[in-house]
């Protein structure tokens, strides 16, 4: 049984809450929504689930009832004897009252039990840099499933050329494929949010692992490049780049940064380290 919107106003009216805007709280009051979250995860009870932002348990309990083993985090004192009322019937739920942005994840995710599938209702203040830390440092979640503002859905999955591709865009794409699976209506949230919402499936790719070679220097470059993305590639680059690097790399200097897909930015970043 998951919550719906009547069950989520008296849980916060029963333990004095209200949704947190330096949190970014949207609590999810509607079942179709969470059981579908749930089944786009394709998780089981073979599977170990982390969910980060718990909130009131709503998808918490979604998962949960898939028989799957959810580690749930929630970073906000006062949902901590609301969600731990509501997952006392699960003995497969952990809750851990932490930060997502400063945990130790090892420590929190047994990587014996890899791979780990994360998912969650992100906040929208945090979803970006949280997915980009993961993927960067956690090589034992396999697989993300996030709900995320629909902008920022379009920036994960974006493709070269498109106006939604950025750096984040890059970083993905070099870490895992993704997806957009579900659109997600504002009015299915208490409070209801100013924005649309979408979920998007990331897949860690085999053969990028954490830890195995070094793409911060072209996770740089990328920065860089982009902090002026309207600009050449010479002008954006320019000190960075040299211009036979470029010819070495097959890479037009007059193009921009939006023209470059994930492997021409590894091009052009091995030539650049390896000068």
């Amino acid at each position: 049984m998951t919550h719906s919107r009547p069950t989520i106003r008296t849980l916060l009216d029963t333990h004095d809450l209200q949704p947190r805007r330096d949190l970014g709280q949207n609590f999810v009051a509607d079942p179709n929504t969470v059981r579908r979250i749930a089944e786009l995860a394709r998780v089981g009870p073979d599977d170990h689930v982390a969910e980060i932002g718990a909130g009131l348990g709503s998808l918490t309990l979604a998962l949960a009832e898939t028989g799957a083993t959810v580690t749930a985090i929630e970073i906000d004192s006062g949902l901590i004897e609301p969600l731990t009322a509501t997952l006392a019937p699960y003995p497969n739920a952990t809750l851990v009252h932490a930060d997502a942005m400063r945990l130790d994840w090892p420590s929190v995710l047994d990587p014996t039990h890899a791979p780990w599938v994360l998912v969650a209702n992100l906040p929208y203040n945090v979803a970006t840099p949280l997915v980009c830390d993961i993927l960067d440092t956690v090589a034992h979640v396999g697989r993300l499933v996030v709900m995320v503002q629909r902008e920022v859905a379009d920036r994960f999955v974006a493709a070269p050329r498109t106006s939604a591709y950025g750096a984040v865009s890059v970083k993905i794409a070099y870490w895992a494929t993704a997806r957009i699976v579900a659109q997600v209506p504002a009015s299915v949230f208490v409070p209801r949010p100013n924005v649309e919402s979408a979920v998007v499936e990331i897949i860690r790719r085999p053969d990028r692992q954490p830890g195995t070679g070094d793409p911060q220097p072209m996770f740089d470059l990328v920065r860089t490049a982009f902090g002026q993305r309207r600009k050449m590639l010479r002008k954006s680059l320019n000190g960075v780049v040299a211009a036979e690097q470029f010819v070495a790399a097959d890479i037009e200097p007059t193009d921009r940064p939006e023209e470059l897909d994930v492997d021409a930015w590894r091009r052009l970043s091995t030539v650049v380290t390896e000068a």
